[in-house]
C-alpha cells in the first residue's frame, strides 16, 4: 500500500525548480535508514548502506521541482510580474492561489489576476489566449512600498501552487498539487524500501532525486555525470489522457497500471529493458499500459546519454491536470510503478544486464 503521508509531505512541500530545499529535507526524514547526501544543485542521492562499488549501477530517478513561478517585478500598485517556471498553459492560472517565499522563508499567499470581465472592452471578450504579461499576482497590498517593506517580498523571489493534500481513503483517489513528479520521489523511496528486504541484490542501485527538471532537465545532466549508471529506471508523474481519446486508444489510464513509455521526444526506450519489464508485469500481476507518447519528455534524455550511452526503462504514474493546480491520481498506480521497479532491479542477474547493454550485439 502506497505511504500515503509519505506523499502527502512530498505533494505539499513547496519547491518550484530552483528551489527545492523544503523537497530535499522531506526526503532526508524518510530515508534515515539509507546513505543520504546532497549537491550544490539539490541534487540529493540515496544509497543502501552496503553499496559495493563493484557491481552494475542501476540508477532510479525522479525530478524533485514542481512548476512554479518567479516573481519578476513590482509594480507602483502593489502587483507582482510574474515569470513561469515550467510549462503552465496561462489560461489556467488566473483565479487561483499561489504562495510567495520571501527572502527570510516567511510564506505568503497571493492570488493570480488577470484583468477582470467588469473592464474587459468587447474587443478582449472574445480572447481565449493570455500572454504572461497580462497576468500578475495580488499579494492585498497597495503599493510597491508595502511589498517590499511590509511583505518583504522581492524580484526573484519563487511561487508556487497554494494547494493541500487530500486522500479519498474509500477510492483511493489522491488530490493535491506536484504530483509531476513528487510522486516519482515516493517511488523511489518505496522501491528502496521493497529492496531493503533482500539481504544482496545483484546490482547496486542508486537513488536521484533531480532538480530542475522544468526548465530542461538541469538536474539529471549532473546526477548522471555523479552517478555513472549503467542503467537507469526514471519515475514520471505521467499526464493520464484517458479524457482525451477514443476508448481503447488512451495511453495513461488512472487506475489502470504504471505506464511504460516506448519513446517521447526526448527518448527513444531499449527494446530490450522494455521487454525485461513486460516479463516481470506479466510474471508477477502487476498491471502496466505501454505508451507510445508523440510529445512530453523526461530525465531520461539527459541520463541516456552519459558515458557511453544508458539504458533507461520509463515508469509514468498516471496524473490528471499536470502543470496545473490541481492533481488526481490512484494510489495504486503508485504502488504498480514502485513494484515494477523492484520487480525488474530483482530481475537484473549478469545475463539479463549484458542483454540490456547489448554486449552481444555483433556475434
Amino acid at each position: 500500500m502506497a505511504d500515503i503521508q509519505l506523499i502527502r509531505e512530498l505533494t505539499d512541500a513547496f519547491g518550484p525548480s530552483g528551489f527545492e530545499e523544503e523537497v530535499c529535507r522531506v526526503i532526508y526524514r524518510h530515508t534515515q535508514e539509507f546513505q543520504v547526501s546532497n549537491d550544490a544543485m539539490c541534487n540529493v542521492y540515496m544509497k543502501r548502506k552496503d553499496f559495493s562499488g563493484r557491481k552494475p549501477v542501476v540508477m532510479l530517478d525522479a525530478h524533485l521541482d514542481e512548476c512554479g513561478f518567479m516573481v519578476q517585478s513590482i509594480r507602483e500598485n502593489g502587483l507582482l510580474n510574474l515569470l513561469t517556471l515550467g510549462g503552465f498553459h496561462l489560461t489556467s492560472l488566473p483565479a487561483h492561489s499561489v504562495m510567495i517565499r520571501n527572502g527570510q522563508g516567511e510564506k505568503i499567499k497571493g492570488i493570480i489576476t488577470s484583468k477582470p470581465v467588469h473592464f474587459l472592452r468587447d474587443s478582449e471578450r472574445g480572447s481565449q489566449s493570455l500572454d504572461i504579461e497580462e497576468l500578475a499576482v495580488d499579494v492585498g497590498a497597495c503599493s510597491r512600498e508595502e511589498v517590499e517593506q511590509s511583505y518583504g517580498i522581492r524580484p526573484g523571489d519563487p511561487m508556487a501552487p497554494d494547494v493541500s493534500f487530500e486522500y479519498q481513503e474509500k477510492r483511493g483517489i489522491c488530490f493535491g498539487k506536484a504530483f509531476d513528479n513528487r510522486l516519482g520521489c515516493a517511488c523511489i523511496i518505496e522501491t528502496m524500501r521493497e529492496l531493503a528486504k533482500d539481504s544482496s541484490l545483484p546490482v547496486d542501485v542508486v537513488g536521484a532525486f533531480a532538480a530542475q527538471e522544468e526548465v530542461g532537465t538541469r538536474g539529471a545532466a549532473v546526477t548522471a555525470q555523479a552517478v555513472k549508471p549503467d542503467l537507469a529506471i526514471v519515475f514520471e508523474g505521467s499526464p493520464a489522457d484517458d479524457f482525451y481519446y477514443a476508448a481503447g486508444l488512451a495511453q495513461c489510464v488512472m487506475g489502470k497500471g504504471v505506464q511504460i513509455r516506448h519513446i517521447d521526444k526526448s527518448y527513444i526506450s531499449n527494446p530490450v529493458f522494455m521487454e525485461v519489464a513486460h516479463q516481470v508485469g506479466d510474471a508477477m500481476g502487476i498491471p502496466y499500459q505501454d505508451a507510445v507518447r508523440r510529445g512530453g519528455s523526461t530525465d531520461a534524455g539527459k541520463i541516456s546519454l552519459e558515458g557511453q550511452a544508458v539504458p533507461v526503462l520509463v515508469l509514468g504514474i498516471p496524473s490528471r491536470y499536470v502543470h496545473s493546480h490541481y492533481n488526481f491520481c490512484a494510489a495504486k498506480d503508485v504502488d504498480a510503478a514502485a513494484a515494477m521497479a523492484a520487480g525488474v532491479i530483482r530481475s537484473l542477474d549478469q545475463e539479463t544486464v549484458a542483454k540490456i547493454l547489448r554486449k552481444n550485439l555483433m556475434w
